[in-house]
């Protein structure tokens, strides 16, 4: 991804990054984290926790990474394509299938 240079550094109170993604842009802020990094303390499915969401155009190939990573992960509880898990610091992440949209 490329790094956003506009990032008004010397005006913000914490570290992080813009982020381009396409046309699009991801803010990342390198905060204190309010939750218990302990997974056993966070609920087991993601979707009922704080996360933020990335589309895709297939799950299949994200599902089999997972597996031979040997990552845990859960399908929304709704029965629409998606797939949370989490990463090493237990933030929870969402991918979610769509249909091509641009």
């Amino acid at each position: 991804m490329e790094i956003n240079p506009d990032r008004p550094d010397h005006k913000l109170p914490y570290r992080g990054a813009w982020l381009w993604i396409g046309p699009e842009m991801i803010h990342l802020m390198e905060l204190p984290n309010p939750d218990p990094a302990e997974s056993s303390k966070r609920p087991e499915h993601g979707g009922r926790d704080r996360h933020f969401c990335i589309g895709m155009a297939s799950l299949d190939a994200l599902a089999e990474k997972l597996d031979k990573a040997g990552i845990t992960y859960t399908r929304s509880m709704s029965g629409r394509p998606a797939i949370f898990f989490r990463d090493p610091d237990a933030n929870c992440l969402e991918c979610v299938e769509l249909a091509p949209w641009r």
